[in-house]
């Protein structure tokens, strides 16, 4: 009788204990984070990108993923958009897509 209750709750004790997988930190809410931006680089201090992010009060080791320049939505409803460029999900958007950071590359099969 002793065994049985301690093998059960040994057995509930390690079905507790098991780690499981984290969620993903990166998530796309798409469609409303999907966009087409004409250039999608790293974070960097020089350059455009540098001037640009100097201006928003943005640090570089603030940054995770890319930021993507002149950037527009992407409207999966419809089928009106297409992105002859490079499709990504983008966390933060400043000035109507004239820089986005936070992206990720998308992979969009048509």
């Amino acid at each position: 009788m002793q065994f049985k209750f301690l093998t059960t709750v040994a057995l509930a004790t390690l079905a507790v204990a098991v780690p499981t997988d984290p969620p993903p930190t990166n998530q796309c809410n798409a469609p409303n984070n999907l966009e087409c931006c004409n250039s999608v680089q790293a974070p960097t201090n020089s350059g455009l990108i540098g001037t640009l992010l100097g201006l928003l009060n943005i640090s570089v080791g603030d940054i995770t993923g890319l930021v993507g320049l002149t950037c527009n939505p992407i409207s999966l409803i419809g089928g009106g958009n297409s992105c002859n460029a490079q499709t990504v999900c983008c966390q933060n958007n400043y000035f109507g897509g004239l820089i986005s950071i936070g992206c990720t590359p998308i992979i969009i099969d048509v």
